[in-house]
């Protein structure tokens, strides 16, 4: 079965969300749906590409990952349709593959599907959902689009060693207000050798060891560890870290190896 995942800043109040899947299943009835999530801030960029980077790997190969982020129409914004590691995504040319993918892709078209007038201001249920029922199908991506060897850059910030310090920033919140770093578990090990640390970070909360699972610590307690994504996350067990410790996205963390 054909599977196309939607990553949109659409949210679940307006008909947008339901135009775009009702416009996928006129194409293709037999598609499977899946929503990654529709709660991305509008036209955040790097908050998009931070879920789907560590969503996308989890589906089936050939899954086609539509991204709705910051796709109004524009004269100079690209449509790209892309294919990496196996995957294939479609979205605008606004930064988003720059910041989800580590080395260059395997193929990159630009979308040349002709716009029905009817969805002039809203390409996602048009140029979008032609793209990724062609793909869903395993049409060839040059069927759909010109090739394109480059794409918009954008930078994720990166942690900074100085000395004994990793200076590091807050890059996401999740649903459980669970605050997510920049600093990856492969750049903590390498700079780490073993030695002991202090977490610092705002209103000078300290933590000084890793935990493995959110209830290693009393309810209520603070702690860090390596979640999910690979990324240090400062949590509190059955608590709301992002608001009792005062931490959000752009804050500072520094961690001080002995």
């Amino acid at each position: 079965m054909p599977i196309i995942t939607l990553t949109t800043d659409l949210g679940d109040k307006d008909i947008y969300q339901a135009a775009l899947k009702g416009s996928i299943l006129s194409l293709l009835p037999t598609v499977s749906i899946i929503d990654i999530t529709h709660s991305v801030a509008a036209f955040n960029v790097q908050q998009a590409a931070f879920i789907l980077k560590n969503a996308y790997h989890y589906f089936p190969q050939n899954t086609v990952h539509l991204i709705g982020i910051d796709t109004v129409y524009n004269v100079h914004t690209r449509y790209l349709a892309v294919k990496y590691r196996g995957h294939y995504f479609v979205g605008a040319d606004n930064g988003i593959f720059s910041l989800m993918f580590d080395q260059q892709p395997d193929e990159m078209v630009e979308i040349n599907i002709m716009q029905d007038l009817k969805f002039l201001h809203f390409p996602l249920a048009d140029i979008f959902v032609k793209a990724a029922c062609h793909l869903a199908q395993e049409k060839p991506l040059e069927e759909i689009g010109l090739p394109v060897t480059s794409i918009e850059k954008k930078m994720n910030l990166q942690p900074v060693v100085e000395r004994n310090l990793i200076k590091g920033m807050v890059i996401y919140v999740d649903s459980f207000q669970n605050v997510i770093t920049n600093i990856t578990k492969d750049f903590f090990n390498k700079v780490q050798h073993g030695r002991r640390f202090t977490l610092y970070f705002k209103r000078n909360e300290t933590i000084n060891q890793l935990s493995w699972h959110y209830n290693e610590v009393p309810e209520g307690e603070k702690l860090c560890l390596f979640g999910i994504s690979d990324h240090l996350e400062i949590a509190i067990n059955k608590g709301n870290a992002s608001g009792l410790l005062g931490l959000n996205v752009g804050d500072s963390v520094i961690i001080d190896f002995e």
